[in-house]
């Protein structure tokens, strides 16, 4: 816990404030509502993509950040290394409907201090906040036994379960490229590499998830990318 929220919650005399980052604006109202009803906590602000998050981690100075993994642009798990660097202090708990035994592991190695799916009871999200703002890590039971089983066990890089795991972030993040409907040329230049060095990562996805061809990994991923945010090719 930094020590601006240990001097708040030792005095109680303010909440902690949290700031609100997901692009759908009925998601933000439901989740600001919950804040509002909640004496501890208080509403910071509310963000629809990254550079409004950015301004109002600035301007607000929240004690906490509660993030749609997913947002308009931008990787989340990039995104969450980027707040890591330049804001240490600042807890960020992931709210997402991606599934939490897949992004999980990766967040926290990107500097999360929490992940929680959007299916979750209301409960449990404050809990998941009060959790993070007292320097705790917050996971769902089954996820937090499987991540003390692989640190107690001594293997740090078990072998994956699936073939969407064998995928390095920058892999994935491709991947997500890809079933947003975007060229390889456009991806290198939202991703600042070069084509050649995007043409590498297309081939190693295909690879690792034993596709044939191209069409085949183009048509996966935008399967993928529907199924885990609702979003299809733009």
């Amino acid at each position: 816990m930094t020590p601006r929220a240990i001097l708040k919650h030792g005095t109680g005399h303010k909440p902690f404030r949290v700031l609100i980052v997901d692009d759908h604006p009925l998601v933000r109202e439901g989740l600001a509502k919950l804040i509002q009803e909640t004496p501890d906590l208080e509403l910071s602000g509310e963000a629809g993509d990254v550079k409004e998050a950015l301004q109002a981690i600035t301007g607000e100075k929240p004690d906490v950040l509660l993030l749609d993994l997913s947002l308009p642009g931008r990787n989340g798990i990039e995104l969450i290394k980027d707040l890591h660097l330049r804001y240490p202090d600042l807890p960020v708990l992931v709210l997402s409907m991606h599934e939490e035994s897949f992004y999980a592991e990766r967040v926290l190695s990107a500097g999360a201090s929490g992940y929680i799916m959007k299916q979750e009871p209301a409960a449990h999200v404050i809990e998941a906040l009060r959790t993070v703002l007292q320097g705790a890590v917050y996971l769902s039971p089954a996820i937090g036994a499987r991540l003390l089983k692989t640190i107690f066990s001594g293997h740090r890089n078990p072998q994956p379960r699936t073939s969407m795991e064998r995928l390095s972030n920058r892999e994935l993040q491709v991947f997500e490229c890809i079933g947003q409907g975007l060229t390889t040329q456009e991806i290198a230049a939202q991703l600042h590499l070069s084509v050649k060095t995007i043409e590498t990562y297309r081939a190693h996805v295909k690879l690792k998830l034993g596709f044939n061809n191209h069409t085949e990994l183009t048509h996966q991923a935008i399967r993928w990318v529907e199924a885990e945010t609702g979003r299809g090719p733009a």
